[in-house]
Formats: structure tokens, sequence, C-alpha cells
């Protein structure tokens, strides 16, 4: 059976929403200009990643006081409004009903992941729920990938990932993975891009069935 390792935000849930308001506003309080670009550069970061890369904008707090606020911003929606993205759950049961290995590793921190997570139930279908600050790298790092995949047992080869984020799905890419890209509204100007990175391209999370 297939091994699958997925991307939260903006692949399990629609959070991209709720996500990029509350990190851009932190560059909005303290008057920094970015581009249009700017979720498309923080996603793959991660929670810590993106705090070290404000503060290179600008942002005059310290990597402890920064993340203090975004984890402040974001523990509210992620833990009480966040939902899953359309037929996540019904698929990921029907996946784990037919044996497959089914993890998560996402760029946002447990803080905000592990509330989520166990509201939405998908804890009981997925075998791991790994942020990125547990491998004390990004998704922007090829070793993320590999890493994870000796944490299973298995080669890169031998594992799906699936993604939103052009960056994130190019670096496993180049790993070995077989990499899935996923529609979702926050990476829609990207969907060129993806298909030409990625095995396979998705607009509906059933079609894994």
């Amino acid at each position: 059976m297939n091994t699958y390792i997925f991307d939260f935000d903006g692949t399990l849930v629609d959070s991209m929403p709720y996500y990029g308001k509350a990190m851009v506003s932190v560059l909005d309080e303290h008057g920094i200009e970015y581009g249009d670009d700017i979720l498309k550069i923080i996603t793959p970061l991660g929670f810590m990643g993106t705090a070290k890369y404000f503060i290179s904008l600008g942002v005059p707090l310290t990597i402890e006081e920064l993340a203090r606020d975004l984890g402040d911003k974001l523990f509210k929606v992620y833990s009480e409004t966040v939902p899953a993205k359309k037929k996540v759950v019904e698929t990921l049961a029907a996946l784990k009903e037919r044996g497959c290995d089914l993890n998560i590793l996402t760029a946002s921190p447990h803080l905000t992941l592990d509330p989520c997570v166990k509201r939405l139930g998908l804890d009981k279908l997925v075998n791991n729920v790994w942020s990125c600050d547990d491998f004390s790298t990004t998704k922007a790092d090829p070793k993320i990938y590999e890493m994870a995949a000796k944490r299973l047992g298995k080669d890169v080869s031998e594992i799906i990932f699936i993604d939103d984020n052009p960056e994130a799905d190019r670096t496993a890419k180049s790993t070995g993975m077989t990499v899935y890209g996923i529609y979702d509204d926050s990476s829609r100007e990207y969907i060129d891009e993806m298909k030409s990175i990625c095995d396979r391209y998705i607009y509906d999370f059933s079609e894994l069935l």
C-alpha cells in the first residue's frame, strides 16, 4: 500500500486565508512592505523560519518576541475555526481502510497544528504528525524529506508527497519522491508551475481514490 506524506495548510485544511492574514499582519503592523509572492515565500519556511525571514525584512522584534506574537495570532483560529478541506476526512479514512500509511509534514508549529488535527479527528487517521520544528529545518531544505523517509523506514522513492506549494513540491521532487500538487485558492496562480514540477496534479482530494 502507498505511503503518503501530506502537507497540512492548504492541502488538508482550508487554513491559508487565516494563516496568511495572521502572518502578514505582523508586517503590516510594522509598516514593512512585501511582494505579492509573500505567501509563496513563507509557506515552506516553517514557523521559526518565517519569523527569521520577517526579522530580515526589518521587523524590530527578537526572534522570541516575534514567535510569541505569531503564535498568539494563529492559536485561536487553528484551535477553533480552521476547517478541513472538502472530502479530506472521508478520503483519508478510505485510504486508511485500504492500509495506506498516512503522515503529515507541515511548516505549522505544534502549538497550532495539534489542536486543529485533534479537533478535526485527523489524529485517528494519520500515523505521524510532524512539524518542521521536529526536524530543525524547513521544507525548503531537501534534507527534511530524506529525514522523514528515514523515520518511516522508507526510501524517498517509495513515498508520495502532496503539497499545494510549488517550492515545497520542487524541493521534495529533487530528492526523488513522487510528488502530487494539489489545488488551493491561495496557490491557483502557480497551477501551471506545479504541473510542470509534479508527477500529478489534483484539483479535488477525492482524486486520490
